[in-house]
């Protein structure tokens, strides 16, 4: 199994950089009050970071509305994960608790306002890639049951099977979701016009080996690495 990006992702778009952590052998099924307590403070952190900021303009949202636009979404009706995260915790809510690794992940999603995603890799056949849609391809979004094939020209994450994320970031699809029961996963942290990306890797590398255990690995997919082996 691989994952591998389509060589003209990194022709059309403006320096994407995708951030891989292989998680294997984890256990995501204990509620940990250390996970939220940090997610709490982190919320309270971006809000006092954004306050009166504008978050469209964002120098870490505002390229992804470019790039969103240039593969044919409209921003203002699809937004990145990271806008659409960081929006719910600027209304004033606190992100729902899901499950160890998805916690995780959303905690660094907000602190650098960063698209985070995961997928179950038990669940994944073939090969992972990030490419263009054909428009035909099947996708389930997450938490429902209805097909809603992707728009050709869109940028998805795929496998075998079909979409497991359309709009590169906006939603992941229900097949391949983390659920309590995960042991093996594939995490992605995805950057765009050169946003800083290593930290936040390396951060949430270390918060998955500490609170879910298993083997971590990270890896990175820019134009001179366009694919690696997804080995766990």
């Amino acid at each position: 199994m691989k994952f591998k990006v389509n060589p003209k992702i990194f022709e059309d778009f403006n320096q994407p950089v995708i951030g891989v952590i292989i998680a294997a052998g984890i256990n995501n099924q204990n509620d940990n009050l250390q996970i939220q307590k940090l997610l709490r403070e982190a919320e309270v952190n971006l809000r006092k970071q954004l306050n009166n900021v504008e978050i469209s303009e964002h120098s870490h949202i505002a390229p992804w509305r470019e790039t969103y636009r240039k593969f044919g979404s409209n921003p203002r009706d699809f937004r990145c994960s990271a806008e659409a995260l960081t929006k719910v915790v600027l209304r004033g809510s606190e992100i729902k608790k899901i499950s160890p690794l998805v916690d995780l992940y959303n905690l660094i999603s907000i602190k650098y306002i960063l698209p985070v995603g995961a997928e179950d890799l038990d669940k994944m056949q073939g090969d992972l890639e990030l490419t263009f849609a054909n428009g035909d391809e099947d996708y389930t979004p997450l938490g429902e049951q209805e097909n809603d094939p992707p728009q050709k020209g869109e940028v998805i994450y795929r496998d075998e099977i079909g979409v497991i994320c359309r709009r590169w970031n906006w939603r992941e699809g229900d097949r391949t979701k983390i659920t309590k029961i995960t042991k093996n996963a594939v995490v992605v942290l995805e950057s765009i016009a050169s946003i800083p990306i290593k930290e936040a890797v390396e951060e949430l590398a270390s918060l998955i080996k500490k609170y879910c255990g298993g083997q971590i690995s990270v890896f990175y997919l820019d134009k001179d690495s366009q694919e690696i082996d997804l080995k766990f």
